[in-house]
């Protein structure tokens, strides 16, 4: 049986520091027939360099897109891409060696797959680890993502395989315009959801979604990220990224800013139930702040003037 060309992807911003592991650990893969694509995407610091030292390598292929936003950099990637199947791996993460491999396998094997991601692990950063206010439920804002030792079908978009880790076909991303440019971070905005929103349209499509525990990837906790407002801050633009989802897809009502007025207030309450216990005191305190991202997202949707588009 022939084996599928495998199209990995590494979109980077500004991440020299992390990037050339990111970049070895795909060029290290077993699975025998793949490119390598770095889409650069408006990079200011060595990002070209620690391209360059690597580009001898025949599956290395470089591009620089000016366009600012992750899923810009995403799209322009899949453009320039020659497989059938396109493998995302974040800047600051490392696949192991096995990663195409188990990738391709899982599609096979489940020809209707349109999507197919696998299990996170975080790598801390040197002597650091879990701090004491860290829930098990706030790490997964950090990538953390487990579904089990077995491969299990995706029903539900809210379960999506993380970004970081994420395979599509190439087919399908073409046949429903790419990556949505208005969802995805830009720049240092936290906005996200273009992969649940890509999940959303599969399975509405009949199309089936995969969890490959096999297809691992580990993912660098940057030091900055180990402080309470990186957390405040990335639940709050996931409640804007939540809001405007919806309203991309037509399902944004007052009825849902109602209910997510309710579940900022149950998550106040649920801090202060806790206060004792600091890892759930602060992931509820976490919950309520994205839930009022998110209400003031849906306050702004209904205050737009007529034509007048969405901005964070």
């Amino acid at each position: 049986m022939t084996q599928p060309l495998i199209s990995a992807i590494i979109c980077t911003h500004n991440r020299a520091n992390y990037l050339g592991a990111a970049i070895d650990s795909l060029l290290a893969q077993t699975y025998p027939v793949y490119e390598v694509i770095v889409v650069d995407n408006a990079s200011t610091d060595a990002t070209p360099a620690v391209v360059e030292a690597r580009l001898p390598h025949p599956k290395l292929t470089y591009v620089y897109e000016a366009t600012l936003g992750l899923s810009a950099a995403r799209n322009r990637g899949a453009a320039l891409a020659q497989g059938e199947i396109l493998a995302y791996l974040d800047d600051d993460a490392e696949a192991s060696s096995q990663w195409l491999t188990a990738l391709a396998e899982a599609f096979s094997k489940h020809p209707q797959a349109a999507i197919a991601g696998g299990q996170v692990s975080l790598i801390w950063p040197p002597a650091t680890g879990s701090p004491p206010w860290l829930s098990p439920t706030l790490s997964e804002s950090l990538g953390a993502y487990d579904l089990g030792p077995t491969i299990r079908l995706i029903t539900a978009a809210g379960q999506t395989p993380r970004g970081l880790n994420y395979a599509v076909k190439k087919a399908f991303l073409d046949s429903v315009g790419g990556f949505d440019p208005q969802l995805g971070r830009v720049g240092k905005n936290l906005l996200s959801n273009e992969e649940l929103h890509l999940t959303q349209q599969a399975l509405a499509l009949g199309f089936e979604v995969l969890f490959v525990p096999q297809a691992q990837v580990g993912h660098h906790v940057a030091p900055e990220r180990l402080h309470p407002d990186w957390f405040l801050r990335r639940s709050w633009w996931q409640g804007i990224s939540e809001c405007y989802r919806e309203q991309l897809s037509h399902t944004f009502t007052l009825q849902r800013l109602w209910a997510r007025g309710l579940c900022l207030l149950r998550g106040l309450a649920k801090s202060l139930r806790r206060w004792h216990d600091p890892a759930q005191r602060f992931e509820n305190l976490v919950y309520a702040y994205g839930q009022l991202g998110y209400i003031a997202s849906g306050l702004r949707h209904f205050l737009r003037r007529p034509g007048e588009r969405f901005s964070p």
